[in-house]
């Protein structure tokens, strides 16, 4: 059985119990299933929102070139990405990462490989929408997000 890769940039929430059962429904050959999901902060009640930009479908095929280098990487039965854009409250889902796979150890390096991807260089901006509504700073990559990504 082929491995089911799922990847959408969109701007609705999603559930994550949902997609994750997505992977193993019908699979016998499933093992383990790592998820991750990322929610926004109120970085201690300053943020009211954080406003997340993209360009369609380039967003999409770098996240669908990862994916499918994970794919090759490990031995993996399934393999979901999913990431928000536009405004997303505190509390709120931003991105979901779940990787099935017959052994643990497959699924989550695959799913740590996704989220330092994601955290560094997919192509996503971040601005941080203040409480007082007025201006707004983008965020940069952190150093320590970019070495993550360099044990790759």
């Amino acid at each position: 059985m082929s491995p089911r890769l799922v990847v959408r940039v969109q701007p609705e929430d999603f559930d994550p119990a949902r997609e994750a059962a997505l992977l193993t429904d019908g699979r016998t050959d499933v093992g383990a299933l790592v998820t991750f999901t990322g929610l926004c902060r109120d970085e201690s009640g300053r943020l009211a929102a954080l406003e997340l930009e993209h360009f369609p479908g380039m967003a999409e095929a770098q996240l669908t070139r990862i994916a499918e280098e994970a794919l090759v990487r490990w031995p993996l039965t399934g393999l979901v990405v999913l990431h928000r854009h536009g405004r997303i409250a505190p509390g709120e889902n931003i991105v979901f990462v779940a990787a099935a796979s017959s052994h643990r150890q497959a699924a989550f390096e695959a799913a740590d490989f996704l989220m330092d991807f994601l955290k560094s260089r997919a192509p996503f901006w971040k601005k941080e929408i203040p409480v007082s509504g007025v201006g707004g700073d983008w965020v940069d990559a952190r150093d320590s997000d970019e070495a993550r990504l360099a044990r790759w």
